[in-house]
């Protein structure tokens, strides 16, 4: 056998060595994984939860959904499943999750924190004032489904407060909008926003500044409609032929 003969058998043990050892402890680590429990998978979820590794919190918890459906730890793996996705900042994630959790079992007492947290999935995503607030809007409908349904819930309080704060982002969306208006001399609109907010918001602290850009933008309009008169009037009276 040459030498080039012997390095090439040599070098394909050892190519088979490493395979076979890694390929064990890749088939020991499936089955390990396999045989835990639900109840060790949904501690080291919860040990994860609380160290702040809300990611492998959040494969635990969804191993225990996957491979227990029907065991005594499902239910609560499925809410904190969707309370380790509201802790990443995946907020369309964990309102999807809240509203599964809800959707399933909607006589569960948790229910009052999982409408809570759909509100609360949709409040983290408000951004400025001068940015679409169709997520103020819908935690606004969720937090005062939560005061209505259950008025007498520990997070009821917490919501009202959280209603609040919605209306007001609101009418500072409203004003901007109006601002907005009056700047591009669009005074009738500006007119229709700011009368929209006394309407809609008369207590969250904007009523005094849309009362007084009415005034201003009628003080405009007013002021067009006679330079309009009088632009009128000149080509009545002005003569046919220089």
């Amino acid at each position: 056998m040459s030498k080039y003969s012997t390095i090439l058998r040599l070098s394909f043990l050892f190519i088979l060595m490493i395979f076979f050892f890694c390929g064990c402890a890749m088939w020991d680590r499936f089955f390990s994984e396999e045989e835990m429990t639900p109840a060790e998978l949904m501690k080291e979820g919860i040990e994860n939860y609380e160290k702040g590794y809300f990611e492998s919190a959040t494969k635990a918890f969804q191993k225990v959904k996957d491979r227990y459906p029907y065991s005594k730890y499902a239910l609560e793996a499925e809410l904190k499943m969707a309370d380790s996705l509201y802790m990443r900042d995946l907020y369309n994630e964990a309102y999807d999750a809240y509203s599964e959790f809800e959707k399933l079992h909607p006589k569960n007492p948790k229910i009052p924190y999982v409408i809570y947290q759909r509100g609360m999935s949709q409040y983290s995503q408000v951004k400025s004032i001068d940015r679409d607030q169709s997520h103020t809007i819908e935690a606004k409908e969720e937090f005062e489904r939560l005061v209505k349904n259950f008025p007498k819930s520990e997070y009821t309080k917490k919501a009202a407060l959280k209603i609040r704060q919605c209306y007001i982002y609101l009418a500072k969306y409203e004003l901007y909008v109006g601002h907005f208006y009056y700047k591009m001399e669009k005074y009738r609109t500006a007119v229709d926003r700011y009368r929209s907010l006394l309407k809609n918001y008369p207590d969250f602290g904007q009523y005094h500044e849309a009362l007084e850009y009415i005034y201003k933008s009628r003080e405009k309009l007013a002021e067009e409609s006679r330079k309009n008169d009088e632009s009128w009037w000149k080509s009545l009276t002005s003569p046919l032929f220089d």
